[in-house]
């Protein structure tokens, strides 16, 4: 009865899930769920409730139940996955999915055990755990069945990772609590202190996707937000450049960059040599960002370069790896 189970793939992060089937995502939704306070239902999941923040009454609440890539609402990550897989699992109970799903590398038991019963209870009929830059290493094809490095580096929006693949396995790795919500921070608290401006983070992510960039660029992009004045408490507009946000993004750049020295000085010489050949492969939405492949070559100097799914190679990895799982068992999470 167990092969009539569908195997799926669930890259679960800060800012979006993702669900894989046959190695392609067929559902991709904002990781938020806005609930009714007084009989705690879920009242939306995913990019409706997202659309739904600071535009609700004090009846909804809007969450975002996951932190800097683990989770920090339990009840509600349950939920949310409840409400996605039923959009791919079977209509009848009997046939539950089996799944394989992403959490960070070095988290603690506690958070690995918190994913692993949260898919569970969800309605998963086995649960796998794997980390991240695996499934994105599986997730672009790259040759981590041989005992020669590769590097992946994984740009999420809660957290930051780094790591080196060998043999279906980590061998050196660092996670950084911190992403592409830093950036966006970052932007907001530039733009408070340099024009008394207050925006939200999501209008700085909205001006970090269309004119931001880790370099310099020769053609300078502009963009007006309407922010709220810090003195007057009145809506001001404010006109703000590509190389303003390249200077906003200095310190949260400058982290991700030591983040992937610190794991090459952890690497074998031997390793070091082999990614200098092939490159480290860069993932997740923050690879997006214009200009953060040259940065990383500069600083580090090694070849960086952008997959061709850096979105949903994740997903997709986990999706795969469910097939492969006697060959990653043993460099697996353990619950």
């Amino acid at each position: 009865m167990a092969g009539f189970s569908k195997d799926l793939g669930i890259d679960l992060g800060t800012i979006y899930t993702r669900i894989a089937e046959n190695q392609r995502v067929s559902v991709e939704e904002p990781t938020v769920v806005a609930i009714d306070v007084a009989d705690q239902k879920i009242v939306e999941v995913g990019k409706q409730a997202r659309d739904m923040e600071g535009r609700v009454p004090e009846t909804i609440e809007v969450a975002r139940p996951l932190q800097n890539g683990v989770i920090a609402d339990y009840e509600i990550t349950e939920r949310l996955l409840w409400a996605l897989l039923q959009r791919v699992s079977s209509p009848l109970k009997i046939f539950r999915p089996n799944v394989m799903i992403t959490v960070p590398h070095g988290v603690t038991s506690v958070e690995s055990r918190a994913v692993h019963e949260a898919a569970l209870q969800a309605g998963a009929r086995d649960a796998y755990l794997i980390q991240q830059p695996l499934a994105a290493a599986l997730g672009v094809d790259l040759p981590i069945n041989s005992p020669s490095g590769n590097m992946v580096v994984c740009l999420g929006g809660g957290a930051t990772q780094a790591a080196v693949l060998a043999m279906y396995g980590i061998v050196s790795a660092e996670t950084m609590r911190a992403g592409g919500q830093s950036m966006d921070e970052a932007i907001v608290s530039y733009i408070r202190r340099k024009y008394g401006i207050i925006i939200s983070t999501f209008t700085a992510e909205q001006m970090k996707i269309r004119i931001g960039a880790a370099v310099p660029q020769d053609i300078e992009q502009s963009m007006e937000v309407q922010g709220q004045d810090q003195v007057s408490g009145l809506p001001r507009p404010v006109t703000l450049t590509t190389g303003e946000i390249v200077e906003a993004l200095q310190d949260p750049l400058k982290a991700l960059t030591e983040t992937c020295r610190r794991v090459l000085e952890k690497t074998p010489p031997e390793l070091v040599s082999d990614i200098i050949d092939r490159g480290m492969a860069l993932t997740g939405g923050g690879a997006l960002l214009r200009g953060v492949d040259k940065l990383l070559t500069k600083t580090l100097g090694i070849p960086a370069y952008l997959v061709d799914n850096p979105l949903t190679c994740v997903a997709e990895g986990a999706s795969r790896g469910i097939a492969m799982y006697p060959l990653l068992r043993r460099n697996l999470p353990q619950v």
